[in-house]
């Protein structure tokens, strides 16, 4: 059972200079997630750099997260396979290790059509008892999931949630029209994170969060109890971190901001690489630019 509401971190995973996991600095980062009210964890995403871990750093990984959260939020680990055996075999092992939900990607690296997509997130859905979100990202996966394949997918009870992240902000309102609260809508854009909530998103997965958690949940907190001048203050703040989402570095841009908020370091894992050269130099001038402003929070957690 998971309640399908709030700010979710997709959250980075943490590598030693020599390429190992980086258990001590993922354990504080996790905590700094908890204290700062987030609703859930998700694993294993592109922003976790799922794609270059090996299974057993997977298992680790998950593992860890759960002794860490000790039951106060759910871990959600998400699937981004090849085929859908390998995507029913992750799913079935998630369960098994004692993961509280899943997030599923289209097939990866095949435009399947609609049909075969379909057929892909029953076939996993139908695996398991564990709470779904299906993640719609056109824009990066060159798959849409229509609000006709979410029908289809209705008898599929567990499949609970939809990771919203089209770029087009009123899918969110077709989506509600359409199935009410049939299915929970989560905003998986970080620079819509405040007009998604305001139009009635349960939750934002957020990827801003893994540096700065207290920001994003109070932008959210503020939002839902109608605080729209506290929210928006801290908004315009957020913006030019938040723009450090939407790029093909996301992973070096967010792993440098959590440098500076001191719960991360910058280390990534090939073929990735720190950022380099003037590229660099603008994004820790944003980063450190924000810094110098950064707000001082209202008392957020209770609203």
């Amino acid at each position: 059972m998971i309640k399908w509401e709030g700010v979710m971190p997709a959250v980075t995973t943490k590598f030693t200079s020599d390429d190992k996991l980086d258990l001590v600095m993922f354990e504080k980062n996790i905590k700094a997630q908890i204290e700062a009210g987030v609703n859930g964890i998700i694993l294993g995403g592109t922003l976790g750099e799922a794609s270059t871990l090996t299974p057993d750093e997977k298992e680790v990984l998950i593992k860890t997260t759960l002794s860490i959260v000790d039951g106060k939020i759910p871990v959600i680990i998400n699937i981004a396979e090849q085929s859908t055996k390998d995507a029913i075999a992750v799913a079935k092992h998630a369960e098994a290790t004692g993961a509280n939900g899943l997030m599923l990607l289209p097939p990866m690296r095949y435009k399947a059509t609609d049909f075969e997509t379909v057929t892909y997130f029953k076939a996993i859905a139908n695996s398991t008892s564990l709470p779904i979100m299906i993640y719609n990202n056109p824009i990066d996966y060159k798959i849409e999931v229509t609000l006709d394949m979410f029908e289809e997918m209705m008898v599929c009870k567990n499949i609970e949630a939809i990771k919203e992240s089209t770029r087009d902000i009123t899918n969110i309102i077709r989506l509600k029209n359409r199935f009410g609260d049939r299915y929970k809508i989560f905003t998986g854009v970080d620079t819509l994170g405040l007009e998604s909530t305001v139009i009635g998103a349960d939750g934002w997965v957020a990827g801003l969060v893994c540096a700065y958690p207290a920001e994003t949940v109070a932008v959210y907190k503020l939002a839902k109890a109608g605080k729209m001048k506290e929210a928006l203050e801290i908004y315009r703040w957020f913006m030019p971190l938040l723009e450090l989402d939407i790029s093909a570095q996301l992973v070096q841009n967010i792993k440098l901001a959590e440098v500076a908020t001191g719960i991360g370091t910058e280390n990534v894992r090939a073929p990735r690489l720190p950022l380099q050269g003037a590229e660099r130099e603008r994004v820790l001038n944003i980063i450190n630019t924000a810094m110098k402003n950064r707000p001082t929070l209202p008392e957020y957690k209770n609203l």
